[in-house]
């Protein structure tokens, strides 16, 4: 290494906020800082005339090595801002001291989320006075592997108890729908959550929309009524770059309840046992899910249907005085 490279790697980065030209580099810094986890792309980043997002990128020698993001964390934590970091992680406390001089107002916490084995970021959290507040799971299944006939003895012994999974089908009666919502609202009350895994509660219509415009939804009925549902959210081909269902092969797995006076019957694995069969059939090749790991129940249906957890993430949370 000459001398000219030693002073490079010596000097002090310069913190700067970004700008358009930035995306591609930051794309590249933020997909590496999830391991590949999630492809981003340029497009995703944008300068913003929004007061309560503020992005800062870190460089040295001409060269983009860190970048630090601060917005609304959202509905799950609407009084705190979520802190995101990428790249270089000895220049991490830099860029955080720039933005804690830039708070925006009303705001009471900060909130940072990485997985346990992401090093730098875990690092940096605790170093900077984090507190390790709430932990999730993350989870995939193999589809191309999975077989629905290991559940068929439990679906034959619902089915005499008077138990019967079908596709919710979009031209459902209103009263058929107001009872699925209804279901639904019950499930958002009794499910565990954190900030990172609330999500915001969407009214009657809005949640029909999205059930039927992105999702394959399967519910167990009983005696005409539907007593437990589960969600699968489909890849929007339409997407950028994406053609086919091979390049979207991946199906989300998202709420699944079932009433209380139903509970303990294995309903809920007999109903998503249905929709990994179907979306197997359908050509798809992977399933995903999460939660917090305080949904002790859920992990255990995962786990008999084949779903393999990955690290845990973390959320970290900093309260501002």
């Amino acid at each position: 290494m000459n001398s000219h490279s030693e002073t490079a790697l010596h000097t002090p980065p310069t913190v700067r906020p970004f700008q358009n030209a930035d995306a591609e580099a930051v794309a590249r810094l933020v997909t590496a800082g999830v391991r590949g986890h999630w492809q981003y792309r340029p497009e995703q980043f944008r300068e913003s005339g929004d007061p309560h997002k503020i992005r800062l990128v870190a460089e040295r020698g001409g060269d983009l090595i860190a970048t630090a993001n601060l917005s609304p964390s959202g509905d799950g934590a609407p009084d705190a801002l979520r802190l995101d970091l990428a790249g270089d992680g000895a220049a991490f406390s830099l860029l955080y001291l720039h933005l804690l001089a830039e708070l925006p107002p009303g705001f009471t916490r900060l909130l940072g989320v990485t997985r346990e084995d992401f090093s730098e970021k875990m690092a940096f959290y605790t170093a900077a006075g984090f507190r390790n507040a709430w932990q999730s799971w993350g989870a995939h299944l193999d589809l191309t592997t999975f077989d629905f006939e290991r559940w068929r003895p439990l679906e034959e012994k619902l089915y005499v108890q008077g138990f019967e999974v079908a596709r919710w089908k979009n031209d459902a009666t209103d009263a058929e729908w107001d009872a699925l919502y209804e279901l639904h609202r019950q499930g958002e009350k009794d499910v565990p959550r954190n900030p990172v895994t609330t999500s915001a509660s969407l009214g009657r219509e809005a949640l029909r929309e999205v059930m039927t415009r992105e999702e394959a939804v399967f519910v167990v009925w009983h005696k005409q009524q539907p007593v437990a549902l589960t969600r699968l959210t489909l890849p929007q081909l339409n997407s950028p770059g994406q053609h086919s269902l091979q390049e979207a092969a991946e199906v989300a797995n998202d709420l699944t309840t079932t009433h209380p006076a139903w509970r303990s019957r294995g309903l809920a694995t007999l109903l998503k046992a249905h929709a990994l069969g179907w979306a197997r059939a359908q050509g798809y090749a992977e399933a995903s899910t999460g939660g917090t790991v305080l949904n002790l129940p859920m992990l255990r249906v995962n786990t008999r249907l084949g779903y393999v957890t990955e690290q845990m993430w973390v959320t970290w949370e900093y309260r501002l005085h």
